[in-house]
């Protein structure tokens, strides 16, 4: 499995913010979202292979304070080493949390699928992204994927916004879904700068109160800023 960093932290978005935390990060990813903020598990991929048996004494070593593991990418279901690496954390007494974006399956073990759909405004623009424009637009939106990762697991769907017509799109969405919960559609604003964040959070965090979504800020950037290893 090409891991692109594995290290220690806080839990930055979603339903567990503020959890001591172990990220597995995978690099390699089926789609070219524009907004990437690790350009280097996608558009440029780095890192280098680990068996499973090296991540998981990596985790081991990294995990005193907590066994919340956080498996994310990049597009960590693109590998199928996932299943035994699950497999194991599962059996080590691991909460697992997989980060994905909802357009591949693996049957593995894990107690929050974090899923982040992809809406129209995330694909590049063909100038930019040659190939991978019609390629991220035909790939992005998987129904029968999403259906079954969020029958299988517990969920949350995380919401990049980008502009506030993002949100008539989010509410689209969700008609295909009608038996999602509210209380796991999670929005949050896009962004790598604490400044863009807190502005979008003025539109966004009213919007997720009227709906009965839950405002998702991005706390990692607010507590470290823009960086690796966070």
């Amino acid at each position: 499995m090409r891991i692109a960093e594995l290290y220690s932290s806080l839990q930055g978005e979603g339903l567990l913010t503020g959890t001591p935390s172990v990220f597995v990060r995978a690099s390699g990813c089926n789609l070219r979202c524009w907004f990437c903020d690790t350009p280097y598990t996608s558009w440029e991929p780095e890192g280098e292979d680990w068996s499973v048996e090296e991540i998981l004494a990596a985790a081991d070593r990294l995990g005193e304070t907590g066994r919340h593991a956080v498996i994310t990418g990049g597009e960590p279901m693109l590998f199928a080493e996932m299943i035994p690496l699950c497999d194991r954390l599962h059996a080590q007494g691991w909460h697992i949390t997989i980060e994905t974006a909802g357009t591949l399956f693996l049957p593995v073990e894990c107690d929050l699928m974090s899923i982040s759909p992809k809406l129209a405004g995330s694909t590049p623009t063909q100038d930019r992204a040659g190939k991978w424009h019609a390629r991220h637009e035909r790939t992005r939106h998987q129904p029968d994927v999403i259906r079954r990762l969020i029958g299988d697991y517990d969920y949350q769907l995380k919401f990049v916004m980008d502009q506030p017509s993002d949100l008539e799109e989010v509410q689209a969405w969700l008609t295909e879904f009608p038996k999602v919960r509210r209380d796991r559609v999670l929005l949050m604003p896009q962004g790598i700068e604490a400044g863009t964040l807190a502005a979008a959070g003025t539109w966004l965090a009213p919007y997720c109160r009227e709906q009965g979504f839950v405002f998702c800020p991005r706390k990692h950037i607010e507590w470290y800023g823009a960086k690796r290893g966070t």
